[in-house]
């Protein structure tokens, strides 16, 4: 299974939020593009989509930034994925040409199942974890010093 590089951006957002409040930094959109190797537009995308699940507060201004509500520390990484993907199927039977085999057809099943084995992994491990212990604040610090010498 694939994630979207909107997810993939979400989940890299909230890792580097978390490192940035560990490391006491101010985390913006910007540092946060910089440290995920992304542009600031597709960055403030999944952080405003991220803000409407509550898992992100935004402050703007001169002295704005971002920070982690304690949903979004306490978030499991199944939840978040779940909710920046949406509840696709892994498989599109029905899609533009329907597969002829639909009707008797056990794989659509099988990777339902499997996709909600693979949620259910992701449930183990909250941003905290994830983000605990890494050299992420070094990449904040790097991304930080690029913006601004």
């Amino acid at each position: 299974m694939q994630l979207t590089r909107f997810t993939d951006l979400g989940l890299r957002a909230m890792m580097l939020l978390a490192a940035g409040e560990a490391d006491g930094r101010r985390v913006t959109t910007r540092t946060i593009a910089g440290g995920a190797g992304a542009s600031e537009h597709h960055i403030a995308k999944a952080v405003s989509r991220l803000s409407e699940l509550g898992m992100v507060n935004a402050r703007r201004g001169r002295v704005g930034g971002l920070e982690l509500t304690e949903a979004g520390r306490t978030a499991s990484i199944g939840w978040l994925v779940r909710h920046l993907e949406g509840d696709r199927e892994v498989i599109d039977c029905a899609g533009e040409r329907p597969c002829p085999l639909v009707a008797g057809c056990r794989l659509r099943r099988a990777l339902a199942e499997a996709k909600e084995a693979f949620y259910r992994e992701l449930d183990r491990y909250t941003v905290t974890d994830l983000a605990g212990g890494s050299r992420l604040p070094v990449v904040l610090q790097l991304s930080t010093e690029r913006h601004h010498p």
